[in-house]
């Protein structure tokens, strides 16, 4: 449990720093079309952002991404301590298995966070979005009239849209833990 809590609470401490980074990420994303552009690149866009909105503008929908890094990271790093205690080739001599059984463990670990986490992320996306408009075209006054009218119009399987592709992108967030894992290993860390 203290891996969870420790995992979730850097997650959501990392994130008040990445934050307007995510945010101009998926405002930019957005500006495509035949339209005229609204944003000529990340700094324009915070600035633009900024000159709008105030600083504050740069952390719309901050409060839904920290109730989803809260569980991702949670499930992330305490599912992998979990499932690395019950490997059997953790201290395998042989590099091969257990490097793989520790990458086992970290990929399972990164697809159940991603999945466990994945609705939070459909809502904070479609906050993000819908912030680009004019508040009078808003169709969600705030996180949980996103999650219910997702829910009542479209279904559970709506918060989940795009999380397949989504777990395939994790295959390098286990390698990080397998790399972690075996950096700390070989200089006598946790040991």
């Amino acid at each position: 449990m203290t891996n969870v809590a420790a995992g979730g609470l850097a997650g959501a401490g990392s994130l008040l720093i990445v934050y307007p980074l995510d945010y101009a990420r998926t405002r930019l994303a957005s500006d495509v079309g035949g339209g005229e552009k609204q944003f000529n690149g990340l700094a324009d866009c915070l600035k633009k952002t900024v000159a709008s909105g105030g600083v504050g503008a740069l952390y719309n929908g901050i409060g839904v991404s920290i109730a989803g890094i809260i569980p991702y990271r949670g499930v992330y790093f305490g599912l992998f301590d979990t499932l690395s205690g019950y490997n059997p080739y953790q201290k395998s001599e042989n590099n091969v298995m257990r490097a793989s059984s520790k990458f086992a463990c970290a990929q399972s670990s990164a697809i159940a966070a991603g999945y466990a986490s994945y609705p939070m992320d459909t809502v904070r996306r479609r906050l993000q979005m819908q912030s680009e408009k004019p508040e009078s075209e808003w169709v969600y006054k705030g996180t949980m009239d996103c999650f219910s009218k997702i829910m009542k119009d479209e279904g559970t399987s709506a918060l989940f849209k795009g999380a397949g592709a989504n777990a395939l992108r994790t295959v390098g967030a286990a390698m990080v833990l397998v790399l972690y894992s075996e950096i700390t290993a070989a200089f006598g860390v946790g040991q």
